[in-house]
């Protein structure tokens, strides 16, 4: 029975989900500043809303990397036999059934937060759905469906108030999940330099963004400047890495390093909408997805 549930506990990517969490508090971080709202005074008064869209959040993207073990059943079979479902740790129906009562719940606590955060929810689970089970066969739209996910979850967290105002801000994360996915794509046979190179590029369109935005909004450079050069040190060190010695073994250090550095990323974040202490409450949680990487895997 301890195998089993660790074996859904692996289904859900423990080591990912304090990264969802991370988004939710960035977005509304960016939201309370352009509203004019203390964050402190709200997030007391709001506790609820916000744990209950931290929680959603939680809950779409493990019910989202179950259902794409679902669909890669087969593949993993060849490819990753020591996964939950090829092993025959975790029967593949009792998986679906898994992901889905997952799903339900991310879309129940986010409709009970706003409409708009309800309505965004299931705009994200129709975007993981089609990730999983069509598009990531892709070489550009796999990426961008991906990227769109991890935007839709920051636009989740700025819908708290019921409305939504700079939407553009979403993009980034685009943009920096695109260039992640891309390097994946040499996770299991290597030879990706091509990908690594364009990977490198976005990185810096998304430093830049995020530096921008944050001048355009408030002045908050010198705050913010300590977290976003720790985010450009994290995601281009195992980056170069896996160029200069191009194995799957450093291709998946870099993926792993990219998507553990969305927390540093949602800390810029708070960092320039808020304040530094905020943005090292959210930086916490690197360290508790960096002991989970150690017990589960990440990719």
């Amino acid at each position: 029975m301890k195998e089993k549930l660790m074996g859904f506990a692996r289904l859900a990517r423990p080591a990912n989900l304090p990264t969802a969490a991370a988004d939710i508090l960035a977005g509304i971080a960016i939201i309370l500043y352009l509203k004019d709202l203390v964050v402190l005074n709200f997030m007391s008064g709001q506790s609820g809303n916000v744990l209950s869209l931290v929680f959603s959040s939680i809950a779409l993207y493990a019910g989202g990397v179950v259902f794409n073990d679902v669909f890669d059943a087969d593949l993993d079979a060849v490819e990753r036999p020591e996964r939950a479902i090829p092993s025959g740790l975790v029967p593949k129906k009792e998986a679906i059934y898994f992901g889905t009562i997952l799903m339900l719940i991310g879309i129940t606590l986010a409709f009970k937060t706003t409409v708009l955060s309800g309505l965004i929810s299931v705009a994200l689970t129709v975007a993981i759905l089609t990730y999983d089970g069509y598009f990531k066969q892709f070489g550009f739209a796999g990426p961008l469906n991906m990227g769109i996910c991890r935007g839709l979850n920051l636009l989740m967290g700025m819908s708290i108030l019921g409305n939504l105002t700079h939407w553009y801000i979403s993009l980034v994360p685009v943009v920096y999940i695109f260039a992640i996915t891309l390097i994946s794509r040499g996770e299991v046979h290597g030879d990706n330099k091509k990908h690594i190179v364009w990977a490198g590029i976005l990185y810096a369109i998304v430093i830049l963004s995020i530096a921008l935005i944050v001048m355009q909004q408030k002045d908050n450079l010198l705050v913010l400047l300590p977290f976003i050069l720790m985010f450009g040190f994290l995601i281009y060190s195992p980056l170069i890495k896996a160029y200069k010695v191009n194995s799957p073994k450093n291709i998946k250090k870099a993926v792993m390093g990219g998507v553990l550095s969305l927390i540093v990323m949602n800390a810029c974040w708070v960092a320039g909408f808020s304040n530094w202490y905020l943005a090292l409450a959210v930086l916490l949680l690197l360290p508790l997805s960096m002991l989970l990487s150690k017990l589960f895997a990440v990719t």
